[in-house]
C-alpha cells in the first residue's frame, strides 16, 4: 500500500499509514542542523517539548480473560514493549536538543506503573488519564481523550499548543491495530509521519525514513507533528538503579475526564461475542512396529484432515 499524501491550505502534509510495510533495520534518531528560524523561536538552543504516548498492556505471556466484553486487567500489566522505542526516541532527541519529555498514558489507575517505567528511561514527567467512563474505550474515544490531554499539556484549548512533537509506538501488543497514531494526529490537526524506521528533527521540521515493500520512503512534515516509530528505530535503554531512584521524585499527575473538560461518551465499537482458545489436546506417542503408517492415516481421516 502506497502512502496517501494530501496538501492542506497551509502546505501541511498528512501522511497516512502504510499498513503492513516492512521495517527498516539499523535506523536511528538524529538531529539535523538548525534552520534560520531557530534563533527567533528558541534563542541559542533548540528546545523541544515532546509528548510520548504510551500504553499499559497485559503481559503477552499471561493468560487473558474477558468479562462483559472487555479484557480483564490484572497485576501482570506492563509497559507496551513497542512504546519503549517511542520513549527512547523522545529522550534521545531531548538529550541532543534540550527540552522536556512528558509521558502520557490513558488507562486504569495501575497505568501509573507504565508511566513510572517511562520516567525511569528518562522522561521528565508523566500524566495518566484515568476515568471509569473510559473503561473499554475504542480508538476514536482514546484518540479524542489523548488529544485533549496533549492540548492541556501544551496550554491550549485545542490542538497541540506549545507541544512540538508527539511520538507514539507503532502498535500496542494487546490490539496490534496501528490505528491510534493516525486518529490522534487527526484529532490534534497535525501532520502524521508513521512507521518511522529513522527520525531526524530540526527546529521546524521532522523527517523520517521507512520501507514500504521494496521502496524506501523519505517523508517530512512541519512541526508540530506526530511521529510513530517502529521497533527497529532504536534500541531502548535499560534504566540503571540511579535512574530508577530518580524516577520516584519526578512529577506524575492523574487526570480524569472532568480535568480535560470532556463528557463521558458511549464507545462506537463494542465486543459482541468472543470464543476462548480451546485447550490443547494431549498427543499420542506410538512405537513403530510396522503399523504407524496405517495408524497415522486413520488419525487423519478421523480428524477430517484428508
Amino acid at each position: 500500500m502506497n502512502p496517501i499524501v494530501e496538501q492542506g491550505d497551509a502546505g501541511c502534509y498528512t501522511i497516512a499509514a502504510a499498513y503492513g510495510a516492512r521495517i527498516m533495520r539499523g535506523a536511528s534518531v538524529r538531529v539535523t542542523e538548525r534552520s534560520p528560524v531557530t534563533a527567533a523561536r528558541y534563542g541559542n538552543l533548540v528546545r523541544m517539548k515532546i509528548v510520548v504516548c504510551i500504553k499499559h498492556v497485559p503481559d503477552v505471556q499471561s493468560e487473558r480473560r474477558m468479562e462483559e466484553g472487555r479484557l480483564v486487567r490484572g497485576e501482570e500489566d506492563v509497559l507496551n514493549e513497542l512504546d519503549e522505542n517511542a520513549v527512547e526516541a523522545a529522550v534521545a532527541l531531548v538529550e541532543d536538543l534540550g527540552g522536556e519529555v512528558i509521558a502520557l498514558c490513558m488507562g486504569p489507575e495501575d497505568a501509573e506503573d507504565g508511566v513510572r517505567r517511562a520516567l525511569q528511561m528518562g522522561a521528565d514527567s508523566g500524566v495518566v488519564v484515568s476515568d471509569d467512563a473510559l473503561v473499554g474505550a475504542d480508538v476514536p474515544t482514546t484518540a479524542r481523550t489523548l488529544a485533549a490531554a496533549v492540548s492541556k499539556i501544551g496550554g491550549a484549548e485545542s490542538g497541540p499548543g506549545d507541544v512540538d512533537l508527539v511520538i507514539t509506538g507503532m502498535a500496542s501488543l494487546d490490539a496490534m491495530t496501528s490505528m491510534l497514531p493516525g486518529a490522534l494526529a487527526a484529532a490534534l490537526h497535525v501532520p502524521a509521519l508513521t512507521l518511522a524506521g529513522s527520525l531526524e528533527v530540526s527546529a521546524d521540521e521532522a523527517t523520517i525514513t521507512r520501507s514500504a515493500g521494496t521502496v524506501r520512503e523519505v517523508l517530512s512534515a512541519p512541526l508540530p507533528a506526530l511521529v510513530s516509530v517502529t521497533d527497529q528505530a532504536n534500541e531502548p535503554r535499560y534504566p540503571n538503579f540511579a535512574a530508577m531512584r530518580a524516577a520516584r521524585k519526578k512529577p506524575l499527575d492523574v487526570w480524569d475526564l472532568d480535568d480535560l473538560g470532556l463528557p463521558a461518551g458511549e464507545p462506537s465499537i463494542a465486543v459482541i461475542d468472543f470464543t476462548e482458545r480451546p485447550a490443547r489436546e494431549a498427543g499420542i506417542i506410538r512405537t513403530d512396529a510396522g503399523e504407524a503408517g496405517r495408524d497415522l492415516a486413520a488419525w487423519l481421516v478421523d480428524h477430517e484432515l484428508v
